[in-house]
C-alpha cells in the first residue's frame, strides 16, 4: 500500500510494514516557477492609404526567458493613433485562440520554444468612413503616432494543466 499525504509518504510492504520515510514534496506555485514573457512591438507600417481604406500591418515579438516551452494562447491588442484620439480605439484583434471546452485539433495557439522569441503579426483593414479627417490626413502623410494596448495568455506545459499566466503590455510608437 502506498500512501502520499502532505510532505511524507508511507510505504508499506512485507519488508518495512509501517516504515515512515519523509520527503519533501512541497512545489513552489508555478507562478513563481515561470518567468514572465515578454513582448516588443517588433512593427507597425501603413502599408496602403486609398480613398476607401487603408491597410496597416502590426508585429509583436514574444521572448520566453524560461528554461521550458511555453504555449501562447491568444495576444489580444487596441490600436490606438494618438494624432486623432489617445482613447478612442480604430482598431484592435485577436492573434491566436483561447480554447473552449475541449481542446480541438488544429487549434489556434503557439509553442514558443524554451529561450526563444516568435514573431506575431497581423493585417488591419480600416474603411474610410469620412467622419475622421484628421486620421486619415495622418495615415495619408505617413505621420501617426501609435499606441498599442493588450494581453498575452499563456500556459508553462499544456492547455489543459496549469494556470493560465497573463501579460499586458502597452507600447508608443
Amino acid at each position: 500500500m502506498i500512501l502520499l499525504s502532505g510532505s511524507s509518504s508511507v510505504i508499506n510492504s512485507p519488508e518495512n510494514t509501517n516504515q515512515e520515510i519523509k520527503s519533501d514534496t512541497s512545489q513552489e506555485p508555478i507562478s513563481s516557477q515561470i518567468q514572465s514573457l515578454t513582448v516588443e512591438l517588433d512593427d507597425i507600417s501603413i502599408k496602403e492609404v486609398t480613398p476607401r481604406g487603408a491597410t496597416i500591418e502590426i508585429s509583436f515579438k514574444i521572448n520566453n526567458p524560461n528554461s521550458n516551452s511555453v504555449i501562447v494562447q491568444v495576444m489580444d491588442y487596441q490600436l490606438f493613433e494618438t494624432g486623432y484620439s489617445n482613447v478612442e480605439q480604430i482598431s484592435g484583434g485577436q492573434i491566436g485562440s483561447r480554447p473552449e471546452g475541449m481542446v480541438e485539433f488544429g487549434s489556434d495557439y503557439y509553442v514558443l520554444l524554451a529561450e526563444n522569441s516568435i514573431i506575431l503579426k497581423d493585417k488591419i483593414q480600416l474603411k474610410n468612413t469620412g467622419n475622421t479627417p484628421k486620421l486619415w490626413s495622418d495615415l495619408e502623410s505617413d505621420t501617426a503616432k501609435w499606441r498599442v494596448t493588450g494581453t498575452v495568455f499563456y500556459n508553462l506545459s499544456s492547455m489543459t494543466s496549469g494556470q493560465e499566466n497573463t501579460l499586458h503590455f502597452e507600447f508608443e510608437k
